[in-house]
């Protein structure tokens, strides 16, 4: 039988049957759909988080007060310490540091140039700029001083001082932040999102200053530039040190870049193994429908196999008859889902800024082939049984 005779006959039995093998490449079509789909969101959710993160350096060391084995989130741990403005100092001193941030934050009325914005008003120190990759774009940042001593000087968000100045320049305008008084000394560049938070839209003021107006007595975190990128273990060992030296206990919570990089890479590992696992069960689907209705067809059409072998066809050439029929219906699901999940991925991308879903060139080729595969191994035990009837008895069942 040749190649071109085998796909006729595949073609026909298909035609013949479109709805019993169109439903089976509907079950396959979805289970490659969701891989193809998830690879894609994973892949993106994973550049865009990790992005995200880097958007800020390599080398930060965030330190939080409570343990996340504790309480499950930095920052509300359920230790009797707190961070304070000794602990940030005393951090600071750690060889290998080379800038620190002592931070908290809250939301607050921002009123300027007749026109008012509920915000996010960020406490910090003076060297935030660097700690943090975010440049002033015009004016200065806050001055080196005492983190202790306060200041009634802000430094806005480009967006922030747009909606409140307009096109007019927001330097030495004055601003009322939570009702008190404000000069403004500063511009930052635009910086986009982070994790949701807009950047761009938010305020700047003395962490001493925002520890009162907030009435925290404790910080939100310290935030450590490591010299370089080896340091950053290391530095992490002796954080630990001094805030047992300091609290008595290890009642800190301590993350690095890496860290939070690998715990986004695990959710979303976590997530696409659950997808994967209800592709799995799409694809089994398909393969035991695959599987019954060849199981069917070769009962059905077993007076044209018999014909088959009568006119000369091997038991192999039967069996690949069956298994090529078996293969064109997956591959035609397979192709089908690879084109929904790629184009479910592209209305997604343009629906989630920041979240690029691309298809891996890798996961194209894989789709096809498993497609393929499971159509395959579904059709290997009715090929058999079409190729083992006997060519007289099948005739004569015709």
């Amino acid at each position: 039988m040749r190649t071109p005779d085998l796909l006729r006959l595949s073609f026909e039995a298909l035609s013949a049957h479109r709805l019993r093998y169109g439903l089976s490449a509907l079950a396959v079509a979805v289970g490659v759909a969701a891989v193809v789909l998830m690879v894609a969101l994973g892949e993106g959710a994973r550049r865009y988080v990790n992005d995200a993160i880097n958007t800020f350096g390599t080398a930060i060391i965030g330190v939080h007060a409570g343990k996340v084995t504790t309480a499950g989130i930095p920052g509300i741990g359920g230790s009797a310490r707190r961070l304070t403005i000794d602990d940030a100092r005393a951090l600071s001193r750690i060889p290998g540091v080379v800038g620190t941030v002592a931070y908290t934050y809250g939301s607050a009325l921002v009123e300027g140039g007749g026109r008012r914005r509920n915000v996010m008003v960020q406490g910090v120190t003076s060297e935030m700029p660097r700690v943090w990759s975010l440049p002033v774009a015009q004016g200065s940042f806050l001055p080196e001083q005492d983190w202790d001593a306060g200041g009634s000087v802000t430094v806005l968000g480009p967006e922030l001082a747009r909606e409140l100045f307009g096109a007019t320049s927001p330097l030495g305008q004055r601003v009322r932040i939570a009702g008190r008084s404000f000069r403004v000394i500063g511009l930052m560049q635009s910086k986009g999102t982070f994790l949701g938070f807009n950047l761009n839209d938010t305020a700047y003021i003395p962490v001493a200053t925002a520890m009162a107006m907030f009435d925290r007595p404790e910080l939100t975190e310290v935030d450590l530039l490591a010299s370089s990128v080896d340091e950053v273990e290391a530095i992490c060992r002796r954080v630990t040190e001094t805030i047992v030296d300091r609290h008595g206990a290890d009642d800190v919570s301590i993350v690095n870049q890496r860290d939070a990089m690998k715990m986004a890479g695990n959710v979303m590992d976590v997530l696409t193994g659950v997808v994967v696992a209800i592709a799995g069960i799409s694809l089994l689907v398909g393969a035991i429908g695959i599987l019954t209705i060849l199981w069917i067809v070769v009962t059905e059409r077993s007076g044209e196999v018999g014909l088959v072998r009568a006119l000369g066809g091997t038991r192999a050439q039967v069996v690949t008859w069956y298994l090529c029929e078996a293969a064109l219906t997956s591959g035609a699901g397979g192709v089908a889902g690879l084109l929904v999940g790629a184009g479910g991925a592209a209305v997604l991308s343009r629906a989630v800024p920041g979240l690029e879903a691309q298809v891996p060139p890798v996961i194209i080729v894989a789709a096809i082939v498993m497609a393929i595969a499971v159509g395959l191994l579904a059709g290997v035990v009715p090929a058999l049984r079409a190729a083992r009837l006997d060519p007289v008895e099948a005739l004569r069942a015709e």
